[in-house]
């Protein structure tokens, strides 16, 4: 308690780095509002930018194949998904703060946050999270209608979230239906439609975004016990190597699926399989009484991520020579 109570004077919070850009570079007043966006924690945005990033990539080898790919719009996507993942997964943990503000003033990780530690009211975070809506809004209305359609759809995937833990074991599987639904986006924006590549890649993103963010849970599965949250490392208790075997392999399955419909370059499957043997590394040492050790293997799918992007990347280069 003191160590949270520490973090409350501080105008800083327990769960993230205190050496972060945000208390270098902003004032002190703006703090709790990066707090609330977790731009101190920059691997939330990151984790919903992948599959963003992972499907443009897939698309725009696709495209290049048929000849119709434009380097100009494949850079201007990108640049979109980057900006748009930082302003909605801000949005989204603001509307989940809000949502569970009761709830983080029960466990010692997140009692520290801006809201259940009174450093902003929720009118003011209610408020922030409409001006990061506008942002993402504004970004969405860049693409062709039929991915403004799919963008606005995934709200209601968005809302829900929030409220899983309270109705299933399962909430990190509406996290992943939410979080993964830039791997439809990226090739909606470049073709205007979808087809089974786009479909299996989101399958697969949710499926990974299952196994990590079970990792992640386990950091708080003493306390979500104490008051009643549920998730998947509760549901998986004291052996989750088999789940995440399963998750993370159909995951690598899904993933191969997409990259053959997609018609995908050698280096896309290179970089599939350096993924594969990474979250391999994550199941098998895996220690879930340790938080530090769960917190850093989730943070390590951040590189998970980029490496399938960076196979994507390389197989179109090879087909644009």
């Amino acid at each position: 308690m003191a160590m949270n109570s520490s973090s409350i004077d501080s105008g800083r919070v327990h769960d993230a780095p205190s050496n972060n850009w945000v208390y270098r570079v902003l004032p002190r007043a703006l703090w709790p509002y990066a707090q609330l966006a977790r731009w101190d924690r920059p691997i939330g945005w990151q984790l919903l930018m992948w599959p963003c990033l992972w499907s443009a990539a897939m698309a725009a080898g696709a495209a290049a194949s048929l000849g119709s790919f434009s380097a100009g719009r494949f850079l201007f996507h990108i640049f979109l998904f980057i900006v748009g993942a930082i302003a909605m997964r801000g949005a989204g943990c603001t509307y989940n703060d809000i949502v569970d503000h009761d709830i983080d003033m029960e466990v010692a990780r997140t009692r520290s946050r801006p809201l259940p530690s009174g450093r902003v009211t929720r009118f003011q975070a209610k408020a922030f999270m409409l001006l990061q809506s506008v942002v993402g809004l504004a970004v969405l209305l860049q693409f062709n209608g039929f991915t403004i359609f799919l963008g606005v759809l995934s709200l209601a995937l968005v809302a829900i979230y929030p409220f899983a833990k309270r109705f299933t074991d399962w909430p990190q599987f509406f996290l992943g239906l939410a979080f993964s639904w830039g791997a439809i986006m990226g090739w909606a924006a470049e073709f205007g439609s979808l087809s089974f590549a786009p479909v299996m890649l989101y399958a697969a993103a949710i499926t990974w975004t299952i196994g990590y963010d079970t990792i992640y849970a386990y950091q708080d599965r003493e306390d979500d016990e104490l008051i009643g949250v549920r998730s998947t490392a509760r549901r998986f208790g004291d052996n989750p190597r088999p789940w995440l075997i399963g998750l993370y392999g159909i995951a690598v399955l899904l993933m191969l699926f997409a990259f053959l419909a997609a018609g995908a370059g050698f280096f896309a499957y290179l970089g599939l399989v350096v993924a594969a043997v990474m979250l391999a590394y994550q199941i098998l040492v895996l220690n879930i009484h340790d938080p530090l050790q769960c917190l850093a293997l989730f943070k390590f799918n951040g590189v998970v991520g980029l490496i399938i992007f960076a196979g994507l990347v390389l197989s179109l280069l090879v087909r644009l020579i």
